[in-house]
């Protein structure tokens, strides 16, 4: 007789419960949605947010802007803090005959009078031109600024006037009179700026009014830029008409001449203006200025121009004296922030990297010594202001770990730390003008934004305010994988990782891997969040081509010390490409990747590392896509470059050696290089370069310029148009 094969009863039930199971999942993935591109670009995934959220003075009350799309008017709106109730409407558009609508609003210091913006150019980054309106609450009369587009506008403290920028110049409309005041004459465009920074300050200070009001709106203080000394760069702006025109600004490229800059203070009584001699401290860059609670006693943070010496000076403008008041070095570079706040005898609350993380520090004005309050392996990474009725400071910081945020008080004397949210994930605090309470923003990776009412004594939720659970029932309708975070062992260090895997994930099977980063100093991408534009694109990715998705942010970056963040000084480039192809390598050992199709992409600094990665790592990669990339720090600009490079001049190899444009003789793989014409920031010149280099070595690779459009390339179907392009170059290359 032969031998049975006999099958035992077990393994039929569980073979039947595995069919089983994989015919629900067939079924439930065959209802789910797949992510669109449209869906993505048209907005079909947008979060709903407290917009223009602002605290009164009573510490009771806060404001939000609202927008009515049916009736296309706007509306700021006050709410009870503990109830949630609308209690009034400060200003509806719909009362109003002569504006439809406004986009943003300011509150003077008293509240009786509010600043409506109800058009906006932009410029640049963040400065733009607009027309605004002053309403007074109590007379409600409303008021136009000016008949022309103006910059900046700011309220006196006592709510009587509002200063503003107008054609290089700096201008003070009294709203008592009705009288416009001029106060500056020698602006022109190109040549002397008054109160308004230049193009490299506001892209890398992150400010555009260099002007402030003192406590009792006597003095105005202000910076003037010459930059007539400063090469200018022109743009082709096509548009619509036959001819094209030349936009032509001063842009201080690396080693070049930046504006010379000068501190005024103008006083209202004499209508006189000093120039203060700051000529004595390092005074190459004036990064801020701001008043102390005295109103003879301004605060100028100066720097040396390689920005790894700060002065701290306090200017007398009733003497027209200076006193340095603090003075900080570091070995690389010095961060600048909005951080510096004034208590009421003129101690200070400063925050520094000094013991090898970002901390905050109490500066006595008896002593004259700097105190630390927050101490460990961990950053602050907002400073949300001090309660002089509860002596706590509030503040941010990654103690509960470098990819989360969470907000804390602590003691003035450095004691009795709370931690006040209790969620990991991100979160960040807007405060009661009292400290009494603060709405906090909570997201994670699974979770959008939700807005939350805290006591802020001890973080104790109060209520739910809004949230975006409509958006995650949504989002139950298509098929998402959850981003899974773990580090990784690169050159030494523990870096940050996430990966996304498509749905129906197998462990048998080899998938091809797109890596996405940044890299750039001090940034994070990393991160505990909510979803970004970027995140629906790589999950549509993961889900329709089956591409792992991974991120990893390698030296260099910020958030993990001052060491790690720094490492990279005159290197840009070096060790942020070890650690990418580092990290594609030990990828490619696993069993689950395919090794032989590894990709990568970025945008800006991004797409500076993915085309470097391609070139350098052509034994690794099999494509990569750079957006808008730096194809050498020798064509960006100064305060930025210089800042972590120091100039071409004193480090010319750590500028060529690390340019994709010294590598494209290594290309082998798929490259596309995409940039916008009209890229004020990094100019087209870079990728022309980098593609003049790639034709002059034989080779082949894909290109594309968006007609007009700036370092965001945006605008109509553009970013739709971009992102089908990039799709079809991943689906054909990887």
């Amino acid at each position: 007789m032969g031998t049975q094969n006999f099958i035992p009863l077990n393994y039929l039930l569980r073979k039947s419960l595995i069919l089983l199971f994989i015919t629900v999942v067939s079924l439930v993935n065959a209802q789910q949605k797949e992510i669109t591109l449209e869906e993505i670009w048209q907005g079909a995934f947008r979060t709903e947010r407290l917009q223009e959220l602002k605290s009164l003075k009573n510490g009771k009350e806060y404001a939000v802007l609202n927008f009515n799309r049916a009736t296309r008017s706007s509306s700021i709106d006050v709410y009870d803090y503990v109830s949630g109730k609308k209690i009034r409407t400060l200003l509806d558009s719909n009362d109003l005959s002569t504006i439809p609508y406004f986009l943003s609003y300011e509150l003077s210091e008293d509240e009786s009078k509010i600043l409506l913006t109800t058009s906006f150019q932009p410029i640049y980054r963040y400065s733009g031109t607009g027309t605004y309106y002053v309403y007074d609450l109590l007379s409600k009369k409303l008021t136009k600024v000016s008949d022309e587009g103006i910059q900046e506008p700011n309220f006196s403290p006592d709510g009587s006037k509002v200063a503003f920028g107008y054609n290089n110049n700096i201008y003070i409309k009294d709203l008592v009179t009705g009288e416009t005041k001029q106060i500056t004459f020698d602006g022109e465009k190109n040549k002397i700026i008054n109160g308004i920074t230049d193009w490299v300050y506001e892209e890398e200070f992150a400010f555009v009014r260099a002007f402030q009001w003192n406590k009792t709106g006597t003095s105005l203080a202000y910076i003037r830029f010459d930059e007539s000394n400063v090469p200018e760069y022109s743009m082709r702006i096509f548009g619509e008409d036959l001819y094209p025109k030349i936009e032509t600004f001063k842009y201080p490229k690396a080693g070049e001449n930046n504006s010379e800059v000068s501190l005024h203070v103008y006083h209202l009584n004499t209508d006189k203006t000093n120039k203060v001699d700051i000529t004595t401290y390092n005074h190459y860059y004036i990064p801020r200025i701001k008043w102390t609670n005295n109103p003879d006693l301004l605060s100028v943070q100066l720097m040396n121009r390689h920005q790894n010496k700060l002065d701290l000076v306090f200017v007398n403008t009733a003497t027209n004296t200076t006193q340095l008041i603090y003075q900080e070095t570091d070995k690389a570079y010095i961060d600048i922030t909005d951080n510096l706040t004034f208590l009421n005898d003129n101690s200070f609350i400063w925050t520094s990297e000094q013991d090898g993380w970002n901390h905050i520090y109490l500066f006595d004005s008896k002593t004259k010594k700097l105190k630390q309050i927050t101490k460990g392996n961990w950053e602050v990474t907002a400073f949300y202001g001090f309660s002089n009725k509860t002596g706590r400071i509030y503040y941010q910081s990654t103690e509960n770990g470098s990819i989360n945020r969470d907000v804390y008080s602590i003691l003035a004397t450095g004691k009795n730390k709370l931690r006040l949210t209790q969620e990991t994930g991100t979160n960040s605090a807007d405060f009661s003008a009292d400290y009494t309470y603060f709405i906090n923003t909570f997201s994670s990776a699974t979770t959008p934004p939700v807005y939350t009412l805290h006591l802020a004594k001890n973080g104790n939720k109060i209520r739910e305010i809004k949230n975006n659970t409509s958006l995650l029932k949504k989002l139950d309708n298509y098929v998402i994988s959850p981003k899974e975070f773990s580090t990784i062992t690169i050159n030494g260090e523990e870096l940050n990782m996430y990966m996304i895997k498509p749905k129906d994930f197998d462990i048998y099977k080899k998938y091809p891997v797109l890596m996405y980063q940044y890299s750039g100093p001090g940034s994070q991408q990393v991160a505990n969040r909510w979803m970004s534009a970027n995140d629906y694109w790589h999950q549509m990715l993961a889900q329709q081509e089956e591409i792992i998705i991974v991120c990893v942010d390698g030296r260099g970056t910020g958030y993990k010390g001052r060491d790690f963040k720094k490492i990279t000084q005159l290197q840009l480039g070096k060790y942020e490409v070890e650690d990418q192809i580092a990290v594609a390598k030990k990828l490619g050992e696993r069993d689950d990747i395919d090794a032989n199709r590894i990709g990568i992409w970025g945008w800006s600094y991004g797409g500076f590392m993915s085309s470097n990665c391609l070139f350098q790592g052509n034994d690794v990669f099999k494509m990569a896509i750079a957006v808008a990339p730096v194809g050498s720090w020798r064509f960006y600009d100064t305060i930025y470059t210089e800042r972590y490079m120091q100039t071409p001049q004193e480090n010319p190899n750590g500028y060529d050696d690390n340019s994709p444009i010294s590598h494209v003789d290594k290309l082998t793989g798929n490259f596309l290089l995409v940039h916008g014409s009209a890229d004020d920031n990094v100019h087209l010149q870079n990728s022309m370069r980098m593609i003049e280099a790639l034709i002059q070595a034989n080779k082949q690779f894909d290109w594309a310029i968006y007609p007009d459009k700036n370092h965001g390339i945006y605008g109509g179907n553009t970013r739709l148009q971009l992102f089908t392009k990039l799709t079809n170059f991943v689906k054909g290359n990887l």
